[in-house]
């Protein structure tokens, strides 16, 4: 079991927490505990009673929208000092997306009464939850935007600009996306099927703007990358 010393070392990272107390977060950290999720494994699932929010300390989750048939479309993916199920904390409803591990993660349950008491304290904590929420909601919208307008080059390409934002790492290659992720990922990410978005990336590979290492990808040509967008 993890200890409470262990535990505030982690929740101090949490740009959400910073203007918390060190008195009050350790009687915080003292009312949760750490768990690890095994890669794939479900946090839960849409119908489910939405009662705590997920605070991830290590490792990577994917919050997704499934349809009856089977059909997926990946919402986001959080990493470290992120949060995810506050959505059921603003509406009380049960939930309404599945939340799995994309990888081995380290996560602390939060129970709603107890993150809700931490909120009423601290206004400008609360005002940081506001403004995430409000970037989440932008992030949705753009995620929406791209969807309907743009064609399956438009969304592969605008979808590997954005993976490089958030993990790319410089190399004397290009950009390397230091995320393996399938082709499959990729299709849940923008809608379409695996079958399109591995002929799309064999199309970006002829053209030299990508190359692969395994299921790495490389971006190689930004420039003409985001032309495509």
């Amino acid at each position: 079991m993890i200890g409470t010393k262990k535990i505030l070392w982690h929740l101090r990272k949490f740009t959400l927490l910073k203007s918390v107390s060190d008195a009050d977060l350790e009687v915080f950290a003292n009312q949760l505990e750490m768990t690890e999720i095994k890669r794939k494994q479900v946090v839960y699932l849409p119908g489910d009673p939405g009662e705590s929010l997920y605070l991830i300390h290590g490792g990577r989750c994917k919050i997704s929208k499934v349809t009856q048939d089977g059909k997926a479309l990946t919402l986001a993916y959080l990493g470290p000092n992120e949060f995810f199920g506050e959505v059921a904390l603003i509406d009380g409803q049960p939930r309404n997306e599945m939340a799995e591990a994309l990888e081995h993660c380290l996560v602390s349950q939060v129970p709603y009464q107890i993150f809700n008491s931490l909120l009423t304290k601290h206004g400008h904590m609360a005002l940081q939850f506001i403004k995430k929420i409000s970037q989440q909601r932008n992030d949705l919208e753009n995620k929406l935007e791209m969807l309907v307008f743009k064609d399956v080059t438009g969304k592969l390409a605008h979808l590997l600009l954005q993976l490089g934002k958030s993990y790319g790492v410089e190399e004397s290659r290009g950009l390397i996306l230091a995320l393996k992720i399938t082709h499959q990922d990729l299709a849940n990410l923008i809608g379409s099927t695996r079958e399109t978005v591995s002929l799309t990336l064999s199309q970006f590979k002829k053209k030299r703007l990508i190359d692969t290492d395994g299921r790495k990808i490389i971006l190689l040509d930004r420039e003409n990358i985001k032309a495509l967008c």
